[in-house]
């Protein structure tokens, strides 16, 4: 099952274990979905009123419109900015949520958390415009909490969000506000687009795409506040070794896996794990507490701690296969609802903690920040109990898992730079990307999807990528991906990168101290970090005077699957970056709306994405886009 369905090597030693069990997993239910809707495939089902569902036929024999007139372009574009709207709303709501947090602890509301890089809460203040000097950190804080929610609140369109403004090249600003695509308030732009979307509204599919543009680059508005406030609160990542996939599991210790994308209660459980041992300990857990990592809360804990990362998205019930976690803890996002059933055949419990996502099966502990060290323990001590009705006949842990040196924020890259050109951290990547010895760069993001091999294409583009010089930047399960199959360490360079790109990493990561090169992809964070990227783009766009249309710069998403993949891609495009699609669209049952985000759209915005479903031709598409951009800037 392996070979059809997945790279990962733990997935050939547990899905027969799921079979002999009859216990049904992700590619068994993909598989008794066969054959999926070739309506909903191509978008042109529409479910937004009760006199249908309608569908148009593709093929021209049958309806053309729905009951209510909407030809297919009207019905696949509302379709496809709802998921930009429901993508925007997740990652904003992550973001106000973390926001909320700050303004707690600058109040001294919030006893559990502090401000632990108060370095960077003086740097962002200084982006938004807050004086800092001479200030209390508290006071800043709260300035900069306060600012922030202010995205969530302003009501005047003519003023876009704040961190947008702050986080782009003023050319890129010019052409989105030129476009009316600029976000004033994440809230209204998502409410703004359900509104459209409903029935009897907007029926014109190029201004529904551009109303879901500006929901997009709402999307990336939340995701650049969620991230940076994130860094206040927990810490900016710097680079640490660990390791990844099942084999991180320990049979002799109580093993809790931390899933989904919010970092407010999973690093409280970091803390209070390690003040919980002796009591692992005395239950018979000989090793202790095992904290692991699954989807983007595990990259959250896995940058910021160098907490193992056990799974990406599509292997979170392979974990639970194992029969040795004795507890998954869930936020939000991502979390699989068959995870219930499955921790019923075992001993595990799933614990929910968010009051807005619960599943039925599961124990809930209802987190609050102003509870959350309780909170953790409560969940910590609920592992232990459960480690005690651990079947140890039933334990099977892959030995499989591999060395990840993670932990590549901007921060971080600049600081590596900075070691071989202190006075110009950004000549150096910027002299080698001019010098043709990075070709481009290539950042890789997105989901894991049944729709094609578990991260075979992640794997397959990145070792082509590399072996041309690409310098390789991935985040969320992508970078889960990548850190599993062995890509995120030093022999990895040694044994992919071309010898320009391997003599760039080596003289970074020698100078860094590691004894060696950088790894061959640099882990940027979860899913919601993808900013971080965009970070390092801005500033090498500002240094050389262009836009971000004009860098040799790509994006992938080889297995995009989520609402929130879409958001990501339509503002990668929106911010000029050529956008790779490994997954079919839900959106080639219109070809106004296929040229409009293919075609005009690199006309419109420079970026546009580019649908190949094969990663050798995929990788092969990206290098042509990185060479015309090459000539285009004259090197």
């Amino acid at each position: 099952m392996n070979q059809n369905f997945s790279l990962d090597p733990s997935a050939s030693v547990l899905l027969p274990v799921a079979k002999k069990e009859k216990i049904d997993t992700v590619w068994d239910r993909h598989k008794a979905m066969q054959p999926q809707c070739g309506f909903g495939q191509l978008g042109i089902c529409c479910r937004v009123c009760w006199k249908g569902p309608c569908r148009i036929d593709p093929f021209g024999d049958g309806p053309k419109r729905g009951i209510c007139g909407a030809n297919a372009d009207v019905i696949v574009a509302r379709n496809v900015v709802r998921m930009m709207a429901a993508g925007a709303a997740a990652h904003s709501e992550h973001g106000r949520h973390v926001a909320l947090a700050l303004l707690g602890v600058a109040e001294g509301r919030l006893a559990d958390y502090q401000i632990r890089d108060e370095a960077k809460l003086r740097r962002i203040a200084g982006r938004l415009g807050i004086e800092e000097a001479g200030r209390g950190s508290h006071e800043v804080a709260r300035d900069v909490a306060l600012l922030t929610l202010a995205d969530f609140q302003n009501q005047d369109h003519h003023d876009p969000c704040t961190w947008i403004k702050a986080s782009l090249t003023e050319k890129r600003l010019d052409k989105l506000a030129g476009l009316e695509v600029l976000p004033h308030n994440i809230d209204a732009v998502v409410t703004g687009i359900m509104a459209r979307t409903n029935v009897g509204c907007d029926a014109d599919p190029v201004n529904l795409v551009l109303g879901g543009v500006k929901g997009a680059l709402a999307d990336f508005n939340g995701m650049a506040l969620a991230t940076e406030l994130s860094d206040v609160l927990f810490g900016t990542p710097r680079p640490v070794i660990t390791a990844a996939n099942l084999g991180v599991l320990k049979e002799d210790a109580v093993n809790i896996a931390l899933h989904g994308h919010n970092p407010l209660l999973s690093d409280l459980v970091c803390e209070i794990a390690h003040t919980m041992e002796d009591e692992a300990r005395r239950a018979g857990a000989s090793a202790g507490i095992n904290l692991v990592g699954v989807c983007c809360t595990g990259n959250e804990v896995l940058v910021r701690h160098g907490i193992p990362l056990a799974a990406n998205y599509l292997s979170q019930e392979l974990a639970l296969l194992t029969g040795a976690v004795d507890a998954m803890v869930v936020d939000v996002q991502c979390i699989m609802p068959s995870i219930a059933e499955l921790g019923s055949c075992f001993h595990t419990e799933i614990v929910t903690t968010m009051d807005d996502c619960k599943i039925t099966g599961t124990r809930h502990v209802s987190f609050k920040e102003e509870t959350g060290a309780e909170n953790a323990r409560q969940i910590v001590t609920l592992a232990i109990e459960a480690f005690k009705r651990r079947n140890p006949q039933r334990v099977l842990i892959p030995d499989f898992k591999e060395t990840s040196i993670v932990g590549f924020g901007a921060e971080a890259i600049l600081e590596a730079l900075a070691l071989l050109d202190a006075e110009d951290p950004l000549k150096p990547l910027l002299d080698n990307v001019v010098n043709g010895n990075i070709r481009g760069i290539a950042l890789f993001a997105g989901c894991n999807s049944t729709n094609a091999k578990q991260d075979s294409s992640f794997v397959t583009m990145a070792k082509k990528l590399a072996a041309e010089n690409v310098l390789l930047l991935a985040t969320g399960c992508g970078a889960g991906a990548f850190a599993k199959h062995g890509l995120m360490n030093q022999e990895a360079t040694l044994a992919w990168a071309g010898e320009t790109l391997k003599g760039v990493l080596t003289a970074i990561g020698e100078a860094a101290g590691l004894g060696g090169p950088l790894p061959l992809v640099l882990h940027m964070g979860s899913c919601v970090d993808n900013s971080r990227a965009v970070q390092v783009a801005v500033a090498l766009a500002d240094k050389i005077g262009v836009d971000l249309d004009a860098l040799p710069l790509v994006a992938s998403a080889p297995e995009a699957m989520s609402e929130k993949a879409v958001a990501i891609g339509t503002w990668s495009i929106a911010l000029g970056l050529p956008t790779h699609l490994g997954i079919m669209p839900q959106v080639t049952g219109s070809k106004v709306v296929t040229d409009l985000v293919t075609e005009t759209a690199k006309e419109l915005l420079g970026g546009y994405f580019l649908v190949e479903p094969d990663p050798e031709a995929a990788a092969e598409k990206l290098l042509a886009v990185i060479d015309e951009r090459r000539r285009a800037l004259g090197i």
